[in-house]
């Protein structure tokens, strides 16, 4: 549409500013007619004439200005009086015909001419200069516009003399314009050519913010990247991230969606659809639009569009209505009172510019009377529109004769409505701006008495709009480096009254300074919803669909360990190495610390048994010192079997250690005792097995076995295989110690509380010497279970070996194989179950002759046994 508009526009400037030059002299060339005075002169070339006169031609008609008044300095205007244009057929053959308008729009051409005159008539700002006014219909077109900006420059004169070439002094200072963005661009290439400023009110085209292309261009009314940067937080506050777009197929929608899109794209904010259209497009095309709206499945439409494309869009919309959408407006149409008409469009939410008063407006647009009207052909077309009568003569019948009676200000019309001036605003504004530029380049203040020279040969480039900094009625005017305005938007709602009726509410702000948007939309309904995809909760990850938008995806659980603890978090982070997620896995809680504690039901039972275990060993031991006097107890050395009474109640009691949470202290005694107590207690068996075959050895003819193995021998020989123990013990203490530790590794959602060994080679050092010591043991109880005995004392060592060497046997794969607590607990029962096996295979048998059998337990019976 850009690179359209341009050459049109260039066309039209060829064609309607094409001069043809008439000298008169003798002759022809090239078809034009050149009559020379008397009076020749040559030159080194031979061919110089000294012309007398020349005169210039407009071959195009002129187009006069709507309003037009002298002044001092005179002031462009650019106004949208007409708001249709008709297209043009151009065939390249005849001259074009005059562009055709309809429409009317005459508040902004006349606040244009009240701001001009308060300003003549105020004594703070150009006191004693009158400015004056050339006011120009754009039409919205751009054709239309080419040819205002080329009269704005030469003025509308058909035909002026001048020696020498076909320039003329420039016939303004600096131009106004209400001009969309495309016509505003065309109109800031030429006049930006001449160095005349332009300041607009209406072309919010970001592409206007380049210095470099468009030097003298300046607007009151905000650039659309801000408007798109608002538009796009609009959406984001409710939640809207899967949208429909349109837009006007011109420099205003497609720069502006281009930026929108931008915005949008950072803010999470995915487009099922983007589809461009102009009002002047084929009928099919605005069709395939509106059925591209009908079956998208986006519930929130955005329209970057001008008011004449969102009215064809409407229209073609309202003959078969698509199912509720929410309208998302630019400020280009949120405001016009027509579009509202379409009641399914209620509840639709834009930006606009910010409402404001201008004191004394109203008044002077309705100061109109017939005979002021009759002066003017733009007024008597208005007036002749808008209350359906003839101010002259006319050929319709049916068009009755204005009698004086019309009365404007009982006239409701959008040139009357100024409850809600914006735009009009702007454009007063920029008149305002464009006299400070002037009072800036023509007046001094001395003594406080301001002094202008209206006789300055003013040029354009010493009127500095870019300079202005000033306040009108409460509102602040300056231009940032790119010439924009700071960015101040209202939030707009299309709300139905209880009649019924569409009225457009102010629901929020934007403030581009502060970086800061406030939101108080309440829709009287539930807000929609629009969004590819639901959102993902805490515990899952977002998992994008192949071949769509980001907007679209699945919501996949977080894995085993991770947790997500936010809506639509694109990942899913492992817990620290001490917490574990919970059921939803949205949040780590500490992973439950886990041992042996005593207040288990596994650990009662352990405790109860080895406190019944070193119960039973104290009771023997009682038992047995009652009755020490008796054969039974002393028939094999009753010291070492006090001894090994006294090493299994150690051994029952040693099983406690293992219970509990594990501490320095308690890893480093659980295993020394329990080694230590066994190889105590294995010493004292082994000893009690030596005495049987030293005993069998004493009672052959010369042997004197006893004598080398008698008491003193029997406890060194407990002492020195207890002692080998102690020493390893200590060299495992020094070395490397058992220590406590958090077994991280077995269970993934708990912490196993467990003692390292520190070093393995000292604990199975430990386990060897007892197994080693148990072996021999058994060994000699094999050789001697046959052997004569007072009370079958070899064959129980022989069982209770038995039973010892098949636990710790069966104890290494169960130790290494069970998981968390349980090794500790499968280490406690191969403590109880060998230490019951030595008790009840060595000391029951005899405690139960003593209690049911003393009759056995006399010398004669032993006597008589042997």
């Amino acid at each position: 549409m850009g690179i359209r508009a341009i050459f049109i526009a260039l066309r039209l400037a060829l064609s309607f500013l094409e001069l043809t030059l008439q000298v008169r002299l003798p002759g022809h060339i090239n078809g034009l007619e050149q009559q020379f005075p008397s009076e020749q002169t040559s030159n080194t070339s031979g061919v110089t004439a000294e012309a007398s006169s020349v005169k210039c031609t407009l071959q195009g008609k002129s187009r006069l200005p709507a309003f037009s008044r002298d002044g001092d300095f005179v002031i462009g205007g650019v106004s949208t009086i007409h708001s249709q244009h008709y297209a043009m057929v151009y065939n390249y053959t005849t001259q074009p015909e005059s562009p055709r308008c309809t429409g009317r729009g005459l508040r902004i051409s006349r606040t244009i001419i009240f701001a001009i005159e308060e300003i003549n008539n105020s004594t703070d700002l150009l006191p004693g200069i009158k400015l004056g006014y050339r006011l120009y219909d754009s039409c919205v077109s751009v054709p239309v516009s080419v040819d205002v900006a080329f009269q704005l420059l030469n003025g509308e004169d058909p035909a002026f003399y001048k020696d020498g070439n076909c320039s003329q002094s420039r016939v303004v200072v600096a131009s106004v314009g209400d001009s969309g963005s495309s016509p505003s661009i065309i109109m800031s290439r030429i006049m930006g050519s001449f160095k005349i400023p332009l300041v607009s009110s209406f072309a919010t085209c970001a592409c206007l913010s380049d210095k470099q292309q468009f030097p003298t261009f300046f607007r009151t009314i905000p650039s659309d990247h801000y408007q798109a940067d608002a538009l796009a937080k609009l959406v984001k506050h409710f939640g809207w991230t899967w949208i429909g777009a349109v837009h006007s197929n011109s420099e205003y929608g497609n720069n502006g969606m281009a930026s929108f899109l931008g915005t949008a794209l950072r803010e999470g904010i995915c487009v099922e659809y983007i589809e461009s259209f102009f009002r002047t497009d084929p009928a099919r095309k605005i069709q395939r639009v509106a059925n591209v709206i009908r079956r998208s499945t986006a519930k929130v439409v955005l329209a970057f569009t001008a008011v004449g494309e969102m009215k064809i869009l409407l229209e073609e919309l309202s003959r078969d209505p698509p199912p509720p959408r929410q309208w998302i407006a630019s400020e280009a149409w949120i405001t016009d009172p027509n579009l509202m008409s379409f009641s399914f469009c209620a509840g639709a939410v834009g930006v606009a510019i910010e409402k404001s008063v201008i004191p004394g407006l109203r008044d002077f647009l309705l100061d109109l009377s017939q005979s002021k009207v009759i002066a003017s052909p733009v007024l008597t077309e208005f007036w002749e529109d808008a209350f359906n009568c003839s101010l002259t003569e006319t050929a319709n019948p049916d068009k009755r004769r204005c009698d004086g009676t019309e009365d404007i200000k009982t006239l409701k019309s959008p040139y009357t409505e100024t409850s809600q001036l914006r735009v009009t605003n702007l454009m007063y504004k920029a008149v305002y701006a464009v006299a400070h530029a002037i009072h800036n380049a023509v007046c001094r203040e001395t003594n406080a008495t301001i002094q202008c020279d209206k006789h300055i040969g003013l040029e354009p480039k010493q009127v500095k709009i870019k300079n202005v900094n000033f306040s009108k009625n409460g509102y602040h005017v300056s231009f940032d480096a790119n010439g924009d305005p700071v960015a101040f938007y209202e939030l707009v709602n299309w709300q139905k009254s209880e009649s019924g009726v569409i009225e457009l509410v102010t629901v929020g702000y934007y403030d581009a300074s502060l970086s800061k948007t406030v939101i108080l939309l309440i829709f009287l309904f539930q807000v929609p919803v629009s969004v590819c995809s639901e959102s993902c909760p805490p515990g899952t990850r977002k998992v994008l669909q192949k071949g769509k938008p980001i907007c679209c995806y699945d919501c996949i659980p977080c894995p085993e360990g991770e947790i997500s603890n936010m809506t639509d978090s694109p990942d899913c982070f492992p817990c620290p190495k001490e917490f574990w997620p919970n059921a939803k896995r949205d949040a780590c809680f500490h992973k439950p610390v886990e041992f042996l504690s005593f207040d288990e039901v596994l650990s009662i039972i352990l405790a109860v048994f080895s406190i019944s275990g070193a119960f039973l060993a104290v009771i023997t031991g009682m038992l047995f010192f009652h009755h020490r006097t008796t054969p039974i107890v002393r028939a094999n050395n009753s010291e070492l079997s006090f001894l090994l009474l006294f090493s299994l109640t150690l051994c029952f009691l040693c099983s406690l250690t293992f219970i509990g949470a594990p501490s320095e202290w308690s890893c480093m005694l659980r295993h020394t005792a329990f080694g230590i107590t066994f190889v105590l207690c294995i010493s004292c068996v082994l000893g009690k097995t030596i005495v049987v075959l030293m005993a069998f050895k004493a009672t052959l003819p010369g042997s004197n076995a006893m004598k080398w193995f008698g008491p003193p021998q029997q406890r060194m020989t407990v002492v020195s295989f207890t002692f080998i123990q102690v020493i390893i013990c200590i060299i495992w203490l020094v070395v490397s110690p058992p220590f406590p530790v958090k077994n991280l590794t077995t269970y993934k959602e708990k912490i196993i509380l467990e003692c390292a060994l520190g070093s393995a080679v000292g604990f199975w050092a430990v386990l060897g010497y007892i197994g080693l010591l148990a072996v021999f043991c058994f060994v000699l109880a094999v050789l001697a279970r046959k052997l004569p005995d007072n009370f079958n004392e070899a064959k129980m060592i022989t069982f209770s070996m038995l039973i010892f060497c098949a636990v710790w046997i069966t104890f290494i794969p169960a130790y290494v194989s069970s998981p968390g607590k349980l090794t500790v607990a499968v280490e406690i029962f191969a403590i109880l179950a060998s230490s019951f096996g030595l008790i009840l295979c060595i000391f029951a048998p005899k405690c139960f002759i003593i209690l049911f059998q003393p009759e056995k337990n006399t010398k004669k019976y032993l006597m008589n046994k042997n």
